[in-house]
């Protein structure tokens, strides 16, 4: 493990150059993975365990659609493919992967097969930052861990396809064995992690709900439609607002900031928009500072965690939220969006 000078505050991080596959598979050579859902999370991790020659299985509801999903993709009943309950008993690494409502619907017959010795993984804080909504608290005896990709299972999967890695956070809640470093950051490469940063699970889990909520998902969702409706309202054309709010931000300047920055992006584009975007950047920043304290406080206090584990709770709630993605489909941002995405130059 190393440190690195982020921004003037040095912090641990693991690489797979020092933590090295082969050094992976020689800390898990004993153990069974077993992967616990596979739904999001699930199949990416899965997938490329399997890929790397770990001995992994797969645990899920019978019959259901994520089962079938697992026996598309190759996994075989009695063999990789078992319930949750026999998964969790056959495992040693008992990957938690269901959903966080899942996670508490099932977190019984979890816990029932966490003998000691086990560990019990997590990627996401979620289930046991909040344990006082969630009644998830695990077992003494117990290693407890986590590696959270930082973006979603068919990221991980799709990086992992190309030869690429993909940053992960990690953090140990409960060390019974002595391992438990050891194990966590051994699934971490094995899943196709490209380097692990250290946090824990009640930071994991504030930073993640702030993030999607905010710039990840819901900020720069909120932001597109203020921009696009204003631009509607002035007499802009659908496909104009919509080329100047997402699709010049997603195909043309989002990659320069990932490669190399945000000053860089700024300093190839025009003099123009450079002494525009730095008067304004302050003016938005102030204007949604007070947006996310809010967010922060609602995240810290447990009112998030209250809202969707209530949520997701409801028989109906995926109807729901099927509505609500709809409604999201077929506004005219997004349908001239589909139209937009139509038009871009095919690879040739």
């Amino acid at each position: 493990m190393g440190q690195i000078n982020f921004g003037g505050t040095l912090e641990n991080v693991v690489t797979r150059q020092e933590f090295t596959l082969d050094k992976a598979r020689e800390v898990l050579k004993d153990e069974v993975l077993a992967v616990i859902g596979y739904g999001v999370q699930g199949p990416g991790q899965a997938l490329n365990l399997r890929d790397n020659k770990f001995n992994v299985i797969v645990g899920q509801r019978k019959n259901s659609d994520s089962w079938q999903k697992a026996v598309a993709d190759g996994w075989e009943e009695g063999k990789n493919l078992f319930d949750i309950e026999e998964a969790c008993q056959r495992g040693t690494i008992v990957m938690n992967l269901l959903s966080d409502a899942g996670q508490i619907h099932t977190w019984d017959t979890v816990k029932a097969q966490l003998t000691k010795g086990k560990a019990l993984y997590f990627s996401h804080g979620f289930g046991v930052a909040f344990n006082q909504k969630t009644s998830i608290v695990p077992p003494a005896g117990i290693d407890v861990f986590l590696v959270a990709p930082k973006g979603s299972g068919t990221s991980l999967r799709t990086l992992f396809l190309e030869g690429c890695g993909l940053n992960s956070s990690y953090a140990i809640y409960q060390d019974a064995t002595g391992r438990a470093e050891q194990r966590a950051l051994a699934v971490g490469i094995a899943i196709g992690s490209g380097y692990m940063f250290e946090t824990t699970f009640q930071k994991e889990a504030y930073s993640d709900l702030t993030g999607e909520r905010g710039v990840l998902m819901g900020a720069i969702a909120g932001i597109f439609e203020a921009q696009y409706n204003v631009l509607r309202g002035k007499g802009h054309t659908p496909s104009e607002a919509f080329n100047e709010t997402v699709e010049e931000l997603t195909q043309s300047l989002m990659p320069l900031v990932a490669n190399n920055g945000m000053d860089w992006m700024y300093a190839n584009c025009s003099t123009t928009a450079q002494r525009g975007a730095l008067d304004w950047k302050d003016k938005f920043r102030d204007a949604t500072t007070p947006v996310f304290e809010n967010l922060y406080e609602s995240v810290a206090s447990g009112r998030e965690a209250e809202i969707v584990i209530e949520a997701n709770s409801k028989k109906d709630y995926r109807a729901k939220l099927e509505e609500e993605l709809k409604e999201l489909r077929e506004s005219e941002l997004w349908q001239a969006g589909a139209e937009v995405r139509k038009l871009r130059p095919s690879k040739s």
